[in-house]
């Protein structure tokens, strides 16, 4: 029997809905064409890559035409932060963001700094936000661009975006969002909120691995970069043959996304702290009210995370973000926000999504419960 899966923050399941759509352009009997080609083969499988970009252009309140594919959110995140930071040099080379950001931001960010620019790391708040007034301090005169998450991968806390984005858009400078954690957890309107690019991908949506997506404004027009050249496609920003069944299945999952599953997910968090709320050690990381309920990062002081959940070989749950390395340091994120070595080190990430039951969630606290 398989362990029950609470780690959803690493991935999700792709919903069965998605998958029967993806399988329609992958054989001989369905639209496996190129996207590229002008035959019949190739304009039914430009049909199906043409629905999905309004699929996940709708689902933000973008134009389709705003949407280019990539691989997933990280290359997402590679071609906003490079491809920006390097055609708009002379604009100036600061630029900022925080120290919860994925390794992808802040790796790119370290990368960049080898080519001349220059970066403020800020660190947030005890409760994981971002502080308003450190973050307009931090701002130059020659600051070209701003990346800061929407929700956090490891604790869930979500950054006021519609506050940033205010001070951004009044300096003149480029907002980029990683929400790759957001997509069927936050709203997110580009009409109404002035970011200029957002990286998103698929499987943290009910969606395949290997897909995603850079949303990049047209008005005022905000252009990249590109990192691949070879082909011209995605208007020439993203070269490269596209995965029809991949992107079929990424405007499945964000279509599907767009229906609200915050009060049962809230449900099922409320209903697993209250049955671990016997534990005197454990504490809460980050801020509760201000976070999605998907996401849940407890500390179990005075144990250490690992021997948990070794002891724990019924549930599926992680240490810190599936793409923090094998490094013994503990979480980056924890410790930007204040947390010791051992806090750091005792804590663990529990998340739930669209297939987690009451039933999984009674099952887990009874096994954790057991530990003490």
């Amino acid at each position: 029997m398989k362990p029950i899966y609470l780690d959803y923050a690493a991935t999700t399941p792709v919903d069965p809905r998605v998958a029967a759509k993806m399988c329609e352009y992958l054989t001989q009997d369905g639209d496996f064409g190129n996207p590229a080609s002008l035959h019949e083969y190739g304009k039914s499988a430009r049909d199906a890559v043409q629905l999905a970009r309004e699929q996940v252009a709708h689902l933000v309140h973008a134009e389709p035409s705003e949407i280019i594919w990539t691989s997933g959110a990280t290359e997402s995140i590679n071609l906003a932060l490079k491809g920006a930071a390097h055609l708009y040099q002379r604009k100036g080379k600061h630029m900022v963001t925080m120290k919860t950001e994925h390794k992808a931001v802040l790796d790119t960010c370290q990368h960049l700094e080898k080519s001349g620019h220059v970066v403020t790391y800020l660190a947030p708040e005890a409760n994981g936000l971002l502080a308003l007034d450190a973050f307009r301090a931090a701002l130059r005169d020659d600051t070209v661009l701003v990346s800061i998450m929407q929700v956090n991968n490891e604790t869930g806390v979500i950054q006021d975006i519609a506050a940033i984005a205010e001070i951004t858009a009044a300096r003149g400078i480029l907002l980029h969002v990683d929400a790759a954690q957001s997509t069927g957890k936050v709203a997110i309107d580009v009409t109404k909120t002035p970011i200029d690019l957002m990286s998103f991908c698929a499987h943290k949506t009910y969606g395949p691995k290997g897909v995603g997506a850079l949303y990049l404004r047209k008005k005022p027009r905000v252009r990249v970069e590109p990192l691949i050249h070879g082909g011209g496609h995605e208007q020439g920003m993203r070269s490269g043959t596209l995965a029809t069944h991949q992107i079929v299945g990424m405007g499945a999952a964000f279509q599907l996304a767009q229906q609200n599953e915050d009060k049962r997910i809230r449900g099922l968090r409320e209903h697993f702290l209250k049955g671990l709320s016997a534990i005197k050690n454990l504490r809460v990381n980050g801020d509760v009210v201000h976070a999605v309920p998907h996401i849940l990062n407890l500390r179990f002081e005075g144990m250490l995370s690992d021997a948990i959940l070794s002891q724990l070989p019924n549930i599926a749950a992680s240490t810190a973000s599936a793409c923090q390395g094998k490094g013994t340091e503990g979480s980056h994120v924890l410790r930007a926000m204040g947390c010791t070595d051992s806090e750091a080190k005792s804590s663990v990430r529990f998340s739930f999504g669209r297939f987690t039951t009451r039933d999984e969630i009674e099952e887990a606290t009874r096994s954790i419960c057991g530990l003490f």
